[in-house]
């Protein structure tokens, strides 16, 4: 599952008490929706994360089974880098986790669908394809234009 890098924005204004001023501009009926969303991305994010827990601990039964003669150097550098791939990838869907938990607190608090940068609404489309998304299309843009 890829992850979206734009869920922050970081070193863009705005101070705590703007973010509680402001109020979701979706009804009671799409935030549950997208609680919905939310929580059934994080399932699945973390469903992963067993799996992949799951691999990592077979190759170490698999690699305990091997006996000396049959192990090639080639074969234990391959399954070091696949460990470590691994590895990879259960961080980043911790991450995502993080980001996906986020946006439970902000549909909590009534914050959720405005934009951290803009201070305006994200367009629903934008938050149905990465819902855990902090700011509009528009302030992703002007970011990659900045960078």
């Amino acid at each position: 599952m890829p992850l979206h890098d734009d869920s922050t924005a970081e070193g863009t204004g705005g101070s705590p008490q703007d973010a509680a001023d402001r109020k979701t501009p979706f009804s009671d009926e799409e935030l549950e929706h997208f609680r919905n969303l939310v929580k059934e991305r994080r399932k699945k994010a973390s469903d992963d994360i067993e799996r992949m827990r799951g691999q990592i601990e077979s190759a170490r039964e698999q690699a305990d089974d091997n006996s000396p003669y049959s192990f090639h150097m080639a074969d234990a550098g391959t399954d070091a880098m696949e460990r470590e791939k691994l590895y990879l990838m259960i961080a980043r869907q911790q991450k995502y986790i993080g980001y996906l938990d986020r946006a439970l607190e902000r549909i909590q608090n009534g914050t959720y669908g405005i934009c951290k940068v803009t201070g305006e609404a994200i367009s629903k489309e934008r938050l149905e394809a990465v819902p855990h998304t902090e700011i509009s299309i528009e302030a992703k843009k002007k970011q990659k234009a900045s960078s």
